[in-house]
C-alpha cells in the first residue's frame, strides 16, 4: 500500500484520522475507535491540546503520580511525577519518607546563568576582529534593549558578551558567547531572540567599521541559538546522617550497608557503563517532575549528560562519602527549568502540578527537581545493595503482566498472595496464570 501522501497538514483532524486508520490498519474502524477514545470530550481542552503541536491525532496519555513526604529545607512537598515505568513514583516515595526522619533533603541553587551563542564565519585578521568587538560591544547591548527590557525589570537579561576564537578547532569559526539571566522562565524563546539580534547587529556594523577590508566585512552569521548545556545553571541536593541512623528493616547492618553504598557510587564515578544506567536511574526522577512541571526533559537529559562528561570521561553525576562516621550522600546537576512562560500557563495538569508544590519559583523547582532526583538514586543504591533491583521492580510490574493477560479480580488476589512469598518473573506469573485457568 502506497502511504506516501501530499498536503498532510492542510487536511482536518478528522480527515487525517481517517486516512491513518485506512493507510495502516487491516480493521479501519478499529483503529480509528482507538484513537477517538482518548479525544477529551471537553471541546474546548482538546482542542488547547490539538494546538501544542503539529498534524495532532489524538492524546498519549501517561499516568501522573504522587511522592509525598518530601523534607526540602524543612518544607514538605508532595511531587507531581509523569511517568510510565513501574517503581519509579513508589521509589521516590520511600526513600522521601526515609529521609524525612534523618534531617530531609538540603537543597541549594549554585548558580542560574543560562547561555546562548550567535555562530559565525570570519576570515579576516583576528586582531582586528577582536579589536572590532570591542568597539561595537556597548552597541550589541543596546540593540537588545526593546528584547530585555521586560526581563531586566525582574532581576535578569544579558550578563555577559563574550568573542570566543575557535578557528584552531574550525577554519574561520568564531562565535559570540552569551550569559542569560532569566529568572522564573526558561526563557528559551527570549535567549534565541537575543541572539538572533546580536547576530543582525554584529553583521550590520562590520560594514561600518573602517579597519576591516572589504573581505572582512563580510562576516557570515551561521546560526544564533540557545545551548542546552548549561553548567553554571546548577543545583546540589544531598542528605547526610550518622551511619548508625541508616538501619531499618532492610538494613541490619548499616556500617556494611554505608560501606557498601559508597563503593557502588565509586564504581559508577570510575566505570562508564555502568555510569550511565545509574544516571539513568537519577534522571528517572527528574525527567518526571520536569515533565510534570511543563519543562524541556530533552534538554535536561542533554544537559545533564554532558555535564556527567565535562572532563573528558563519562562519570556518576551523584556522590557518597562517609567522614566521622557521618554518611553523606549528594548531587550536583544543571537544570534550566521555568515556572512562567510556555506550557505552565496553557496546559491545565502542569498548572495543578504547580499548585501542588506551592507555586515555586524557578529556583525552588530547581530545587524539588534535584531532590527527587537524588531520592530515586537513593532508592536504586538501596535495592543494588541489599535485596537487589528485580524484587522491588518486579512486584510494581506485576500489575502490568496481570493487565496484559486481562486477570480476573479473583486470579489478581491469587497471584497477589502467591508472590508475597516468591520471586515475581514474567515467566512464573504467565504460567501461574495458566494453572489458575485450568
Amino acid at each position: 500500500m502506497n502511504s506516501n501522501i501530499a498536503g498532510f497538514s492542510k487536511l482536518t483532524k478528522e480527515e487525517k484520522v481517517q486516512w491513518i486508520a485506512q493507510t495502516y490498519f487491516a480493521n479501519p474502524d478499529t483503529a480509528l475507535d482507538t484513537i477517538k477514545q482518548y479525544w477529551n470530550s471537553n471541546q474546548k481542552l482538546q482542542q488547547l491540546h490539538d494546538e501544542f503541536i503539529e498534524n495532532t491525532i489524538t492524546n498519549f496519555y501517561l499516568p501522573m503520580g504522587i511522592a509525598p513526604n518530601f523534607l526540602i529545607n524543612d518544607r514538605y512537598y508532595s511531587v507531581p511525577m509523569v511517568i510510565e515505568e513501574s517503581s519509579v513514583v513508589a521509589a521516590a516515595a520511600k526513600s522521601a519518607k526515609y529521609w524525612s526522619t534523618r534531617g530531609g533533603f538540603k537543597t541549594k541553587v549554585l548558580s542560574s546563568e543560562k547561555i546562548g551563542q550567535v555562530h559565525f564565519k570570519y576570515t579576516g585578521n583576528s586582531n582586528t576582529l577582536h579589536s572590532f568587538f570591542q568597539s561595537i560591544k556597548s552597541q550589541l547591548y543596546s540593540a537588545t534593549e526593546s528584547i530585555t527590557k521586560n526581563m531586566q525589570k525582574r532581576g535578569g537579561g544579558i550578563l555577559d558578551i563574550q568573542l570566543v576564537d575557535k578557528t584552531h578547532e574550525l577554519k574561520g569559526y568564531y562565535q559570540l558567547h552569551v550569559t542569560f539571566e532569566t529568572k522564573d522562565s526558561m526563557g528559551a524563546n527570549f535567549i534565541n531572540s537575543c541572539l538572533e539580534q546580536l547576530g543582525k547587529t554584529l553583521k550590520e556594523a562590520a560594514w561600518y567599521y573602517d579597519s576591516f577590508s572589504e573581505d572582512e566585512k563580510e562576516i557570515q552569521i551561521i546560526m544564533c541559538i540557545l545551548s542546552n548545556y548549561v553548567p553554571n545553571c546548577l543545583v546540589r541536593a544531598s542528605v547526610s546522617c550518622p551511619v548508625s541512623d541508616l538501619a531499618e528493616k532492610k538494613i541490619e547492618n548499616p556500617v556494611l550497608f554505608a560501606e557498601k553504598f559508597v563503593q557502588a557510587v565509586q564504581i559508577a564515578a570510575v566505570e562508564p557503563y555502568r555510569a550511565v544506567t545509574h544516571n539513568k536511574g537519577i534522571m528517572n526522577g527528574i525527567d518526571a517532575v520536569v515533565l510534570a512541571s511543563g519543562n524541556d526533559f530533552r534538554a535536561v537529559e542533554a544537559g545533564a549528560h554532558a555535564y556527567a562528561a565535562r572532563n573528558g570521561k563519562y562519570t556518576s553525576l551523584s556522590h557518597a562519602y562517609i567522614e566521622h562516621d557521618v554518611f553523606h550522600f549528594s548531587l550536583e546537576i544543571p537544570l534550566a527549568l521555568g515556572t512562567v512562560g510556555g506550557l505552565t500557563s496553557l496546559h491545565p495538569m502542569v498548572k495543578m502540578a504547580l499548585e501542588i508544590l506551592g507555586k515555586p519559583s524557578a529556583h525552588e523547582l530547581m530545587e524539588i527537581v534535584a531532590a527527587t532526583g537524588l531520592a530515586q538514586n537513593f532508592a536504586a543504591l538501596r535495592s543494588l545493595t541489599t535485596t537487589g533491583i528485580q524484587e522491588g521492580h518486579m512486584k510494581m510490574h506485576l500489575n502490568n503482566i496481570l493487565n496484559q493477560h486481562q486477570a480476573t479480580h479473583a486470579e489478581r488476589q491469587a497471584v497477589a498472595a502467591f508472590f508475597e512469598n516468591h520471586t515475581v518473573t514474567h515467566a512464573s506469573v504467565i504460567e501461574l496464570l495458566e494453572n489458575l485457568r485450568k
